[in-house]
């Protein structure tokens, strides 16, 4: 069985619960393809994370954007883990570089964040990425490996893990890796992981690419043998997101 093609959707801190309401009634009617053809999950705030997993159609899933190091407490504005697997959420986003460059996430935090959300039975988008500085410095593989290596160091079952490459400077900026930029991390990470993981591990994990996914160039990133989907940013919350879904059409006739 190949890797499954998977589409998500990061709406960030945006919305209202009109706006949530639209966006989920666009998707219920937009026509993709089936689920063994591709997997959609899509993560609204967490204020709207009950809204949309009740109105949003069943083949598509929901994910937090991030969750707690552990289990709760005394963690001021803080969700646990438990507290998403308790609302029936299955996924969450983990290491966003909007988290790790803004609220200073390290590599171990997130590594610990990782373990601790499949422990208590999370699916985790976990992502990678370097700054403009670290890819003109020469140091893209480094820096993207002692990202990786800081989760391979606390995860032992891989399954279910996806792996978001997303190069920093291609977040909202409009400026996309070339499909060959994206092929060529791409294909490093999963060399990564057949050396440090295992070779099953590198051949069955989802690595997907996030950074300016459009409608216009999802076909051509998706026909790279080695990017198995997109996390998409500002294009989920519109209408395109249906295109860049239909996308994995390009994987079933490769």
């Amino acid at each position: 069985m190949g890797r499954t093609f998977f589409v998500g959707g990061n709406w960030k801190c945006n919305g209202t619960s009109e706006e949530i309401k639209k966006i989920v009634a666009t998707l219920n009617a937009g026509q993709v393809p089936s689920q063994d053809v591709v997997e959609v999950v899509v993560s609204p705030p967490y204020v709207f994370l009950p809204l949309v997993k009740n109105e949003l159609r069943s083949d598509f899933h929901v994910a937090a954007q991030n969750c707690w190091v552990k289990k709760g407490g005394a963690f001021t504005g803080e969700v646990s883990a438990d507290m998403l697997v308790n609302l029936g959420i299955p996924w969450v986003i983990l290491g966003h570089s909007e988290r790790r460059a803004i609220l200073g996430e390290s590599n171990e935090f997130v590594g610990d964040k990782v373990a601790y959300a499949l422990s208590q039975g999370l699916r985790v988008i976990a992502c990678v990425g370097e700054t403009l500085e670290q890819r003109e410095s020469g140091s893209t593989m480094d820096v993207v490996a002692a990202q990786t290596k800081a989760i391979a160091e606390r995860v032992k079952d891989w399954s279910n893990v996806v792996v978001a490459y997303e190069p920093v400077w291609a977040i909202g900026t409009g400026k996309v890796a070339t499909p060959a930029q994206a092929q060529e991390v791409h294909a490093e990470l999963r060399k990564w992981l057949q050396a440090n993981v295992s070779a099953e591990v590198a051949a069955s994990t989802r690595i997907i690419y996030g950074g300016s996914v459009s409608g216009a160039n999802c076909k051509e990133l998706a026909g790279q043998p080695d990017v198995d989907g997109f996390l998409v940013g500002g294009a989920s919350l519109k209408p395109e997101f249906i295109d860049i879904i239909k996308a994995a059409e390009v994987k079933k006739g490769a």
